[in-house]
């Protein structure tokens, strides 16, 4: 019988080239070999190593790209202070390279590199000291950001900064010169009578609303005043202009205390009751001499203002209040409260705003107060109008950032006559 012949396996047809399944991979690790050393070579950053003595042993290739030098002109033959600027060789030696001695770490300093060109490169620096297994350093590892665009970021801030401070300081040039023109220049003389004023500036960045004035009305008649308009600002200005020259015309033509808050409190409530209403409150003087006694009398109209305060020249203080006056400008026919005031030889009357009273003393959450400031006269009495006002701008200092609002002070004294001029 005629030998059956095998039959052969069935031969699967030879895939071609390119096809799945037609080469075998390549090794993992030949490609994470490959891409450790692409990143180190194409970091976002830029790497060098170095001997203990700074002399560079292996650098990436970004941080040669950024300096623009071969790898051949650093390796072996440069050390890492070369490539640094003059300061920031010298703060290399003195600074960098000991603490990193000290700590084996140092990371995050501001630092320039210099380029083949000559060009500076900003450059955070971050250096690790890499040690054997025995623990004896080998080599240092650096690390190295460019900064150039925080370098950029951190001038515009600075530029900013700097103009911002600038337009600061010509604001509050502006702020001071316009409240010079609310207040007078220096007050009136008044024959007899000794004036001192003194305006204490809480914030140097607002204008604030107080004012103060003294004004001859005629021969033997004078006109003083001392407010503060509610709020700051331009806003504010405005009204205290208006209010200092509304009280001046209306003054001139009817001197009585009353009738010149009230001519005011129209002019207020007409040209503000429609919208952005301003008030203020007020105390006006009349002053008209007392041949009998030698000094003054006075009378004196409030409109919701503090008291005014009298140190007579036998030592006591007292307030001259003048209850049930009402805020200027609020109310169409606000209620006017007068008081009639003798000022002998001796005798000072000191006017003055709130942000005495309201000021914040040392104790958390304290008003300095009205009986506080009674007591501060009683313990200063009697004085004169200069030693007054310097003992209250010392005691405005006291409270320091507690005085959050503009002070007006205006005082009057009429002196004790000398011994010339005694009978």
């Amino acid at each position: 019988m005629p030998e059956k012949e095998t039959p052969e396996p069935d031969r699967q047809p030879e895939p071609e080239p390119g096809a799945h399944g037609s080469h075998r991979p390549e090794p993992f690790s030949a490609f994470l070999e490959d891409s450790v050393e692409d990143l180190y070579e194409n970091a976002p950053c830029g790497y060098l190593s170095t001997l203990l003595d700074g002399r560079i042993v292996k650098v990436n290739g970004r941080l040669l790209a950024w300096l623009g030098h071969d790898r051949d002109e650093l390796v072996g033959r440069r050390t890492f202070s070369d490539l640094l600027t003059v300061g920031g060789r010298i703060y290399h030696e003195t600074h960098f390279a000991p603490l990193l001695a000290m700590q084996g770490e140092i990371s995050g300093i501001a630092l320039e590199l210099k380029a083949a060109d000559g060009s500076r490169l900003p450059v955070l620096v971050t250096s690790t000291v890499k040690t054997g297994s025995d623990g004896q350093p080998l080599l240092i590892r650096t690390t190295v950001f460019d900064a150039r665009e925080r370098r950029a970021y951190e001038t515009e801030l600075l530029r900013a900064r700097q103009e911002a401070e600038r337009e600061r300081e010509r604001l509050k040039r502006l702020n001071a010169i316009l409240q010079q023109t609310l207040l007078p220049p220096a007050p009136a003389d008044v024959p007899g009578l000794d004036v001192a004023t003194h305006y204490h500036v809480a914030s140097a960045d607002e204008v604030g609303g107080d004012f103060y004035d003294l004004f001859p009305l005629a021969a033997d008649r004078w006109g003083m005043f001392l407010g503060d308009v509610c709020g700051k600002g331009a806003g504010a200005a405005v009204v205290t202009s208006l209010t200092r020259y509304t009280l001046r015309a209306a003054a001139v033509y009817d001197a009585d205390p009353a009738g010149v808050l009230g001519n005011l409190n129209t002019v207020l409530t007409h040209e503000y009751n429609q919208h952005d209403p301003r008030f203020c409150t007020v105390v006006f003087g009349l002053l008209t001499p007392d041949a009998a006694r030698g000094g003054f009398r006075i009378t004196l109209a409030g409109g919701g203002h503090p008291p005014a305060l009298l140190m007579r020249a036998d030592g006591s203080a007292a307030y001259v209040p003048t209850p049930g006056g009402q805020l200027i400008g609020v109310l169409p026919d606000a209620r006017i409260a007068t008081a009639e005031v003798s000022l002998g030889p001796g005798d000072t009357l000191v006017l003055y705003s709130d942000g005495l009273t309201e000021a914040h003393t040392a104790l958390a959450g304290d008003r300095y107060g009205d009986q506080a400031l009674l007591d501060f006269a009683e313990g200063l009495a009697p004085c004169t109008a200069d030693e007054a006002v310097t003992a209250i701008r010392g005691l405005l200092d006291t409270f320091g950032a507690g005085v959050d609002d503009d002070t007006a002070v205006l005082a009057v004294h009429v002196p004790r006559p000398s011994r010339e001029e005694q009978p």
